[in-house]
């Protein structure tokens, strides 16, 4: 199966958001190795306690985790900033030395490409990310499983951004907004995660949610968070496909623009 083009020709009205771990894929394993080599780079202290990741950005757990390990004493503003400037490059440089043992030691969520594959071929639909990761570790694992082609990347929210995912959101919103020239609301952008915390973020970002029960959260956990739509995972690609169109669907005196 192919990758559809990322900027499609088509007038855009809609705007589908998808987490990666845990919703599209699982590298658990090679992301804690990184993790740990580059804690250890830029502290000089091992990583010990890796704070729970789910629906958290890299800076948000980066900073956790000095506290966790008791790794330095609290550092300021300016101080935190260079810290983590620091420990992005060197989590990008750990994460890509283990480019090989993403598909080794990592696998995709059942139904994941599927469902992308066919969302992605939704009237008006583009299709970006919205991650805790940073971006050049999560185009790594997006190309590691044939699944780069099917997103616009340049418009996806990353952990490299020092602001909580509901921020990143709403962020993300405007940069497609601009790229396409469509009013992309609340009623035509859907977020697809796995955590209540995902859950939380399209609500603050404005933005529908489908909440699939892949990762830590249980299900009932996402429903009682509020998300729109729960599912069990992605293996239905047609329930998945329906759910989307629901969500997303035109609002009355919206904005469809070619891009």
């Amino acid at each position: 199966m192919s990758a559809r083009p990322t900027a499609p020709e088509a007038p855009v009205y809609r705007l589908v958001l998808w987490n990666i771990d845990l919703t599209l894929l699982d590298v658990a394993r090679p992301t804690r190795a990184a993790y740990a080599d580059a804690f250890r780079e830029v502290t000089g202290r091992p990583l010990v306690r890796l704070p729970q990741m789910a629906g958290r950005t890299e800076s948000e757990v980066f900073f956790e985790a000095l506290a966790l390990n008791a790794a330095c004493q609290e550092p300021d503003e300016a101080a935190g900033e260079e810290l983590l400037s620091r420990f992005t490059r060197q989590l990008a440089v750990a994460f890509g030395a283990r480019r090989a043992l993403l598909t080794e030691q990592g696998r995709l969520m059942p139904g994941a490409r599927a469902a992308v594959a066919e969302v992605g071929g939704l009237p008006g639909v583009v299709q970006t990310v919205l991650t805790g990761a940073i971006k050049p570790n999560a185009i790594e694992k997006l190309r590691a499983f044939g699944l780069e082609g099917f997103f616009d990347a340049e418009v996806g929210g990353y952990g490299s951004d020092a602001y909580p995912k509901g921020a990143m959101l709403l962020n993300t919103r405007g940069r497609a907004a601009r790229r396409y020239g469509a009013d992309f609301t609340e009623h035509s952008t859907v977020y697809i995660g796995d955590s209540a915390r995902d859950v939380a973020a399209a609500r603050i970002g404005g933005s529908r949610s489908l909440a699939v029960a892949s990762g830590r959260s249980s299900a009932g956990e996402l429903r009682d968070a509020g998300a729109d739509v729960v599912l069990d995972d992605l293996a239905d690609t047609a329930v998945v496909v329906a759910a989307v169109d629901r969500l997303t669907l035109r609002a009355p005196g919206s904005r469809a623009l070619t891009p």
